[in-house]
């Protein structure tokens, strides 16, 4: 039986982020899998969460790696920055305790942290602290900005423009090919296709993500409830209407969210965005 550490490596960007060279998810996963190499480690599995802020654990990856199941098949959770799992400090430290309690190990291949010491799990904490304010003092800037585009129903709303769409000049560009498969999605789903269907035929078909990732109820179900598909782009309680293309109509998209909350169990818990508007903008 071997003795050599199985590792579960866990990589994430978030929507910001995307654009960063120095945080993109194949740089994380090289750095991870040479740690392993370096460290004789086993590599368990790896997690990837791509476009999902570290600020809570609603993350589709993050969860799977810690379901019952997956978390017998690795001993230490790897990963290349502190901030890269968590931006909320008590989110990291309550994780923290939680592998200890199952006797798994962590591990962040940029900061050497010993955290079986007081000294070191205080400057992890600090650490954490820091990276906690620095993600707090962004949001508050962004959001100061984004209030002001939106209440002047003008511009970007500081996002990475989603599949289907590039920004040239502070505006939104349909790229035509990525708007064929997202046409494909919305009218599979509405001839009763299940997400794992869809995923099925498209990854088979040699379709991929913009980042060359596999096709997948997550990264699905964004696109199915993302209102920028039908002419819109929601931030918080304002809709703002954008002029490029779209691949599906307002009443298509409304179809969608009907029938997806219809099929989701709790569905009162995260109610999909209706488009109470006139289709011409």
């Amino acid at each position: 039986m071997s003795d050599r550490i199985r590792a579960a490596l866990y990589a994430r960007v978030s929507t910001e982020e995307q654009a960063d060279q120095g945080y993109s998810l194949a740089a994380q996963l090289q750095m991870l899998r040479d740690f392993c190499e370096v460290f004789e480690m086993d590599i368990a599995g790896e997690y990837v969460d791509d476009g999902y802020s570290g600020t809570n654990t609603r993350r589709p990856a993050y969860r799977r790696m810690f379901s019952p199941d997956e978390r017998q098949r690795w001993d230490a959770l790897v990963v290349i920055k502190m901030d890269r799992i968590h931006r909320n400090s008590k989110n990291f430290m309550l994780m923290i305790e939680d592998l200890s309690k199952n006797g798994q190990s962590f591990f962040s291949t940029t900061e050497r942290i010993d955290t079986t010491t007081a000294v070191g799990r205080f400057a992890m904490d600090v650490i954490q602290r820091i990276a906690q304010l620095e993600s707090e003092q962004i949001g508050e800037r962004t959001k100061f900005g984004m209030i002001q585009k939106a209440e002047q129903k003008d511009g970007i709303m500081g996002f990475q423009p989603p599949y289907g769409y590039s920004i040239a000049d502070g505006e939104l560009i349909s790229i035509p090919e990525e708007q064929i498969v997202v046409k494909r999605i919305f009218g599979s789903y509405l001839e009763n296709s299940t997400l794992d269907e869809i995923a099925s035929e498209l990854n088979s078909s040699f379709i991929r993500t913009r980042n060359g990732n596999q096709w997948n109820k997550y990264n699905l179900r964004n696109i199915l409830h993302n209102p920028v598909y039908a002419g819109y782009m929601h931030w918080e309680e304002h809709l703002i209407g954008h002029h490029a293309d779209c691949p599906v109509s307002v009443d298509e998209y409304n179809q969608v969210q009907r029938l997806m909350a219809s099929k989701t169990r709790g569905a009162k818990k995260n109610l999909p965005i209706l488009l109470d508007v006139e289709e011409s903008l």
